[in-house]
């Protein structure tokens, strides 16, 4: 007789180790980057108008790319109307609406929580609630035998991949919820400093082993994903940062499929998490790469905008002096170069304050703002020298 569960023989890739200690270096560091990065996003100064844009922008993106990766086909502007409570669609696709609203209301469920002080854990309950929240009021759209938050007594699985007996599920995920709350990782969430880096290694073995052991009838992978998520949010993650996973899994759909079933069969099918994990944190530094510049953006208008004030009020108020000002205040808010005779209409306020002047006083007012080193003049039109504020730009040849 032996004790031995099946799953140590059907799969062993469950193995609870993150093989941490074979990373290379490109693993730790994309790591620190992405936590880095994660920092420099939170402590980020924004108006409160362009934040709340940022994280709805995310926030949409992520519950497309979590409900898209299983088949739903509502676009990001369905979602916005859902947020925003004013999405109707025939009643043939109402299901995915509810897919939707299931996700953010699962998001929101997590934010406030995390604001009340109340952050959740990790445990096997936690995980078979948000399988219930995933797929609430779906039932007659699932499978005959599956209950949400239950493990069925039938074999589940994506494509040629199966998912750990069912008789093993309940204890594969209590004991996953133990070692990701525990303290086996070579970044202890104890130290500040550490805690981000911490979260985003615990996040991705989390979606990792739940893929794995697929313990429901349906919503494996939103509910892999909602785990990530909450790990991240509840370890001060920024919210447009924790949705970014779930976007590059979308973004890369098939890659995100291969990288699932290669883990399980690599290492003469022992299993090996490290492939898996260097494709997730190269996909999430790309992104937080692009909320950086998205932030950069922001930021960098908003001086533009302070410098054209500040060197406007060194110069003697005028008519012509306020269009000039007014012109490079709009094309700073502008990527493209403008053509000359397409400035005026650029904004309301231009077409009134050019409306009884000539080509000429245009003509003028734009030949001034180069000499000024306000704008540049291209083959293309006119654009303002917004990167004048990158100071420190490194020098190449």
């Amino acid at each position: 007789m032996t004790n031995q569960r099946e799953y140590t023989r059907t799969h062993p890739w469950i193995s609870f180790r993150h093989h941490l200690e074979r990373a290379d270096p490109v693993h730790w560091s994309l790591l620190g980057e992405a936590a880095a990065r994660c920092d420099q996003v939170a402590q980020a100064i924004l108006p409160p108008a362009d934040a709340q844009a940022m994280h709805q922008l995310y926030l949409i993106k992520g519950v497309r790319a979590t409900t898209a990766i299983e088949g739903n086909t509502l676009t990001e502007e369905q979602i916005k109307a859902q947020l925003e409570g004013r999405l109707e669609l025939p009643r043939s696709r109402n299901y995915l609406k509810l897919e939707v609203a299931n996700v953010l209301d699962a998001v929101s469920e997590i934010f406030t929580e995390i604001v009340s002080g109340q952050p959740p854990p990790l445990t096997a309950e936690w995980i078979a609630g948000a399988n219930r929240r995933l797929l609430g009021g779906l039932e007659e759209h699932l499978e005959e035998g599956v209950v949400p938050g239950e493990v069925p007594t039938h074999s589940v699985g994506v494509g040629r991949y199966r998912g750990a007996p069912r008789g093993d599920c309940a204890l594969l995920l209590h004991r996953l919820c133990t070692w990701l709350e525990g303290d086996d990782w070579p970044v202890r969430p104890d130290r500040h400093e550490d805690r981000t880096a911490s979260a985003i290694l615990r996040a991705i073995f989390a979606h990792l082993y739940i893929a794995w052991i697929h313990p429901y009838g349906d919503g494996n992978g939103r509910t892999a994903r909602l785990a990530e998520f909450m790990i991240l949010a509840r370890e001060g993650v920024p919210s447009p940062c924790a949705h970014l996973l779930s976007s590059h899994y979308k973004l890369t759909r098939a890659e995100y499929y291969r990288q699932l079933d290669r883990s399980s069969r690599a290492n003469s099918g022992r299993g090996d998490p490290l492939g898996f994990l260097l494709y997730s944190l190269q996909g999430f530094v790309d992104g937080l790469r692009e909320q950086s510049r998205f932030i950069e953006g922001v930021q960098l208008k908003l001086a533009w905008e302070h410098f054209v004030y500040v060197e406007f009020r060194q110069i003697p108020a005028s008519a012509a002096m306020r269009r000039r000002r007014d012109v490079t205040l709009v094309l700073g808010r502008v990527e493209a170069s403008i053509r000359k005779r397409e400035i005026p209409d650029l904004t309301p306020d231009l077409a009134r304050l050019y409306a009884n002047k000539t080509s000429k006083t245009l003509a003028r007012d734009m030949n001034w703002l180069v000499k000024r080193d306000f704008l540049e003049k291209g083959d293309h039109g006119y654009r303002a020298r917004v990167d004048m504020m990158r100071a420190f730009r490194p020098a190449r040849a």
